[in-house]
């Protein structure tokens, strides 16, 4: 799965969590002073960047923090002049998790004048063709939908993993992390409702039976936002799993760890695609988790380098963590997806344009968000393919908090001939 966390043999967990279609109503946004993204900027005329998710609605509990990685990157680059003159005027919108509300957000944010949108939406699928449709440049994370390495959607740059081919192959990375800690038989299992996550499922499963172990459960009908796995502890007994990945969001991840302990499945290696965040380790479900391991598509911070010295300190200044604290999924791919977008406003001259911008952001050749990033990307090729290596680091759930396994990512790279569209 490729994670937007890191690439699972194919795709993020949280894809799983993403690709939700749910009902929910309403729908809510910040408001900002637009600018005239279709025409030559004067010098010095604000910009203004949309950053829209779910940060309330069913998506909340993974995203509802988000917004500050996404302003604290604005405020950077404000107090360090701008982009070239111009200041950025940052406008959150919140998407509610509403299938209804998606296309209302992203048309609120081309009617306000956003030269660009970073996206951490788990619908954005749903709305995608009106960027598009007007031009306007897209950066943040790939894991709701096909479209960032789909055409007509050329105006889209992932900033986690690339624009990458929505059928991608499965990844040997996955399935070499769970054998070398043991794990025999495996248990993955992804949400009914959310295509990336069944192809998380798949993908990881194969991965596992590619390094030599053999699959006990593969279960993709899992209803979203499930925190009753009774039932799955039971079969999981029966088949008798001893690693597990699931491809589902947080509250669904650790309800099923808890129910599979609960009914004494001995599990050597369990690996959760998302959850690696000081939250969880101040949540209920910590106890349960001791031992498990955790993927960081991004570098922590507990391994400093240029790049996580930078945001901590921006953090620290503009959203106020505390010097211990560290971000947590969504609060990275924000980060990124903005510093992405300042990259191609800053190469688009000092009177940037949307189309300029996408033009610019299409030819950088070298993005690794200042060293956050386990692999280096190149937007003038990757669009529609896949990166040579799927990297990410591995974090285990200690007493005290998140210990990483090692100071280097874990790699793994593409299975020639495979897909995740169906187990193999």
């Amino acid at each position: 799965m490729r994670t937007k966390q890191t690439r699972i043999a194919g795709v993020v967990a949280t894809a799983a969590i993403l690709a939700l279609a749910l009902t929910v109503a309403g729908g809510g946004s910040s408001s900002a002073s637009p600018t005239s993204p279709n025409s030559s900027s004067p010098t010095g005329a604000p910009l203004t960047i949309a950053y829209i998710s779910s940060i309330t609605g069913e998506g909340g509990p993974e995203f509802g923090t988000s917004p500050a990685g996404f302003e604290a990157r604005i405020d950077m680059q404000n107090a360090e002049g701008g982009v070239n003159g111009h200041k950025l005027v940052p406008l959150v919108i919140d998407d509610q998790t509403s299938p209804s509300e998606i296309a209302t957000a992203v048309q609120s944010a081309i009617s306000k004048g956003a030269i660009g949108i970073v996206s951490q939406s788990p619908l954005f699928f749903l709305a995608a063709k009106y960027p598009q449709e007007a031009n306007v440049p897209v950066t943040g994370s790939y894991d709701d939908g096909p479209e960032w390495g789909t055409q007509p959607y050329t105006n889209m740059f992932a900033s986690d993993n690339g624009s990458v081919n929505p059928a991608y192959p499965v990844n040997t990375q996955l399935g070499d992390i769970l054998k070398s800690h043991g794990g025999t038989v495996i248990g993955t299992y992804g949400y009914s409702i959310s295509p990336s996550s069944s192809r998380a499922a798949i993908g990881t499963a194969d991965s596992f039976k590619h390094a030599g172990g053999s699959i006990g459960v593969l279960d993709t009908t899992v209803p979203f936002g499930s925190v009753d796995f009774t039932s799955a502890a039971l079969i999981a007994k029966q088949k008798g799993i001893n690693t597990m990945v699931p491809a589902l969001d947080n509250n669904s991840n650790f309800a099923l760890a808890t129910a599979l302990k609960q009914e004494g499945v001995k599990l050597k290696a369990v690996l959760f695609p998302t959850g690696y965040g000081p939250e969880v380790v101040h949540s209920s479900a910590w106890s349960a988790l001791q031992g498990d391991y955790f993927l960081s598509l991004f570098r922590p911070f507990s391994l400093p380098d240029a790049g996580t010295e930078q945001m901590q300190a921006a953090m620290e200044k503009y959203a106020h963590f505390t010097k211990t604290q560290f971000p947590d999924f969504g609060e990275y791919e924000a980060w990124a997806g903005a510093d992405l977008m300042i990259k191609g406003l800053e190469k688009a001259g000092a009177s940037p344009t949307r189309a300029s911008t996408i033009t610019a952001l299409r030819g950088i050749t070298s993005y690794d968000a200042n060293g956050l990033l386990p692999n280096t990307l190149d937007y003038s090729t990757d669009f529609g393919h896949n990166p040579a290596q799927t990297c990410a680091w591995v974090l285990k759930a200690e007493t005290n908090g998140f210990t990483p396994v090692s100071s280097q990512p874990v790699c793994g790279t593409d299975l020639p001939g495979t897909s995740t569209a169906s187990s193999s």
